[in-house]
């Protein structure tokens, strides 16, 4: 049994709990919370459904889902919850399918990285007085619910969008479900989400993918650009990996924002081949003080869609063998754990031979102390 008691400032919310969930769909973020759920609270009782049965069969198999669902039928009006985590498009008509089975008090929520089209179908299905939004805004490059994890969603924001229905109880209880997956509640208007989340990681990855391209129909035959390509340009072009079915389908969910920030990014582009045209020293130079301090003031250290926590380091070693053996060593006398380490080809952007990355900030800190006690040089990420 789930309960939930949450607390706003001095005052403490009602007591409510969560005994049965279901879920549709038990993917890579349906898993993951799943299986937190299970941790957290092993009593709860979790039903599933989705096209694959192998998975459900596994998900029971491990213990975490209890009662596998045929269908989306009467075996939903036990749910105090019922999670949506299909792909956004299919969301939709899965509300539509599950409202005659929704019993009086059980929320209904999602966990799609947009908010206003089933927003949108809540308020024509006359369903926002269970509906409340969810986006745990973690994921993986791997899919798939042998890939979730109960700790997916630790220390990542889990946007909750509201109705203008949502009771303050429903409202509260979301929050608290949030917490209790180690997530940070932030609750946030549904359209004000969806236009941030364009700006910080739509149009990025619209932006990442474009330059990836770019550079490949623009390198020489022998692949030059491609060999040197590391540091900052595997930085700033990362998510261009992601899988293309899945972000095709969020950028024509969200696409009116998405096209409303490209266009004032093809202004900004516009303005800056301009300014270098009539050599405007003086705006192009305010171009990157005014980014770098912004982005200055954004840590690398909080969970989000688009950016992991990263704790490493750069060092200088000799190039000689046996290095880094040594340096791993000193580092396990001090019992600290790398979570990996690879040599920085490129650094024209960053100093240090090779980078350390560790699985906290703890970690780190204590191998930045335990390196330069044995004078090797190292440097911080900026």
């Amino acid at each position: 049994m789930l309960w939930f008691s949450y607390t706003n400032g001095a005052r403490k919310g009602k007591l409510m709990k969560l005994k049965t969930i279901g879920f549709i769909g038990l993917g890579l973020i349906g898993g993951s919370i799943a299986r937190r759920i299970k941790q957290v609270h092993p009593d709860t009782i979790i039903m599933a459904y989705m096209r694959t049965r192998s998975t459900l069969e596994e998900a029971k198999a491990d213990g975490i889902v209890d009662i596998i669902l045929d269908g989306v039928d009467e075996t939903l009006r036990t749910c105090d919850m019922i999670i949506l985590c299909t792909p956004v498009s299919f969301n939709e008509s899965y509300l539509k399918a599950i409202r005659p089975f929704i019993k009086p008090g059980c929320i209904v929520t999602d966990v799609g990285s947009t908010k206003t089209a089933i927003h949108e179908t809540v308020i024509a299905l006359d369903m926002e007085d269970c509906f409340v939004g969810g986006h745990p805004m973690a994921g993986s490059e791997r899919t798939g619910y042998a890939c979730s994890k109960a700790s997916l969603l630790e220390n990542a924001y889990y946007v909750i969008t509201p109705t203008a229905k949502t009771t303050q109880d429903k409202l509260e209880t979301m929050i608290q479900f949030a917490a209790d997956q180690a997530a940070i509640p932030l609750v946030l208007d549904y359209k004000n989400h969806d236009y941030a989340v364009a700006a910080i990681s739509h149009v990025p990855h619209v932006i990442a993918s474009s330059l990836v391209n770019l550079v490949a129909k623009s390198d020489f035959p022998d692949g030059t650009m491609k060999k040197i390509a590391a540091g900052g340009f595997k930085d700033i072009t990362r998510i261009a990996s992601s899988s293309p079915v899945m972000w095709e389908q969020i950028l024509f969910t969200n696409k009116d924002n998405i096209i409303s920030l490209l266009e004032d990014y093809k202004r900004a582009i516009d303005q800056t081949i301009t300014d270098l045209k009539t050599d405007n020293h003086k705006d192009i130079y305010d171009i990157f003080e005014s980014s770098g301090a912004y982005r200055s003031s954004i840590s690398d250290n909080r969970g989000s869609a688009t950016m992991n926590p990263e704790y490493a380091i750069f060092c200088d070693i000799p190039d000689q063998p046996g290095a880094i053996s040594v340096l791993a060593s000193l580092l396990a006398f001090e019992n600290v754990s790398i979570k990996n380490i690879g040599i920085n080809h490129n650094r024209e952007h960053m100093a240090g031979t090779i980078k350390i990355e560790f699985h906290d900030q703890a970690s780190c800190e204590k191998a930045t102390e335990c390196l330069e006690y044995h004078h090797y040089p190292v440097y911080q990420k900026k």
